[in-house]
């Protein structure tokens, strides 16, 4: 079975997250057919000899949501607040390098702006921080790490180019960064060190890969690359990036694609859901009922199960993570408070669907969740 074709999938497709996955629902299709014996157990894993050591022992049980740095910034803060002032919610992830590139705030670290990716929509971060801690808001800082168009533009030699001497791009327009490069790495760590010193206390990377089909196009680009595997240069970038954040007594979590902890490791993109596991505090599955196709645990149209669908993802979930032990992260899943209309058997996403799923969450034992919704509009009265 060709698992490389799914390689696209497996982390950090957020930013699109309620549109443009007609390809992915495809090569997930294939993928769902030509596996007979799903789900997949992890294989050639070793047991760890390391404990780890969570730097914030006192954390919250987190229950989150998205939001986006315009709308931190403008009038839809206040009816977060006042949702997560009503609800059991109590934490925020939040835009810090965005789906684009763009650093959303007022960095005052050279290394961050003078590569000329600022955009500070986020014009005051320490009164961002003192509101939020006002209303007992757990902080998450989101970055976006080698998805960036906004630096690929900026410095060509960083990114992947094409034999015309331009930046290639993907099929929606975005352009990648390159995770062999040490420079890059710094980049984002030092966005997420300048987060922590404003007071996050979670750094949450997001695109921790390279381009989705990378490995049929590799070849034809110009970047920089050295012996390692892919999957070893992105382990290597979590490893490092924990490694410089934890000693700032912050938690490093991935957001890594649902059906990662359901296939093998996509080599393409240099993705290892137990590599990357070993080296986070918290993992985060996108496990969204309308990310999945028809058939999967059993559900005709996964995204009208949404128990099902939630509760065969996070069975798959814990059945990879087994064989790390100690070494095994917080699991905090991103579940779906959005209507799919572009699936067809979809159904209308409210109160019952979003509770559907915290139970399919509690029932296997996580209670931990965070809420996605691209316009950052929440369900009130579920039941968190």
């Amino acid at each position: 079975m060709d698992f490389l074709l799914a390689a696209m999938l497996l982390l950090g497709n957020h930013g699109n997250t309620e549109h443009d996955l007609t390809t992915e629902k495809l090569l997930l299709a294939s993928l769902h057919q030509q596996s007979a014996a799903r789900p997949v157990s992890a294989s050639g894993s070793t047991q760890p000899t390391a404990v780890k050591t969570d730097p914030q022992k006192d954390a919250p049980v987190v229950k989150g949501v998205y939001a986006t740095a315009h709308s931190v910034a403008g009038s839809r803060m206040q009816s977060l607040l006042k949702l997560l002032d009503q609800t059991e919610l109590n934490a925020m992830v939040i835009d810090i390098k965005d789906d684009w590139g763009y650093v959303t705030y007022n960095s005052q670290n050279p290394q961050i702006t003078g590569k000329g990716t600022t955009k500070p929509i986020i014009k005051d971060i320490k009164k961002l921080m003192s509101t939020l801690e006002q209303h007992k808001i757990y902080p998450i800082a989101r970055i976006v790490v080698f998805k960036d168009s906004v630096l690929a533009k900026q410095k060509p030699n960083l990114s992947f180019v094409k034999k015309d001497g331009t930046v290639w791009k993907n099929g929606k327009g975005d352009s990648f960064v390159n995770p062999y490069v040490k420079e890059v790495w710094d980049y984002n760590i030092a966005i997420a060190k300048e987060s922590a010193k404003a007071g996050f206390k979670e750094i949450q990377f997001d695109y921790v890969r390279f381009p989705e089909g990378f490995e049929k196009k590799a070849d034809s680009l110009t970047f920089f690359k050295d012996q390692r595997k892919r999957t070893e240069a992105v382990e290597q970038f979590v490893k490092y990036a924990r490694e410089q954040l934890n000693p700032l007594g912050v938690r490093v979590s991935v957001d890594i694609f649902g059906y990662a902890a359901s296939v093998p490791a996509a080599e393409g993109i240099g993705q290892d859901f137990l590599k990357i596991s070993k080296n986070v505090d918290v993992i985060c599955p996108m496990i969204y009922p309308s990310h999945y196709t028809e058939g999967w645990f059993g559900a005709k149209v996964p995204d009208a199960a949404p128990y099902k669908t939630i509760d065969g993802a996070t069975k798959d979930t814990h059945k990879k993570l087994a064989s790390i032990g100690s070494m095994k992260p917080v699991i905090r899943p991103w579940i779906q408070d959005f209507t799919a209309s572009w699936v067809p058997g979809h159904i209308k996403y409210g109160k019952k669907e979003v509770d559907a799923q915290i139970k399919a969450l509690h029932d296997n034992g996580v209670e931990e969740f965070l809420l996605w919704n691209s316009g950052n509009r929440y369900t009130a009265n579920a039941e968190y």
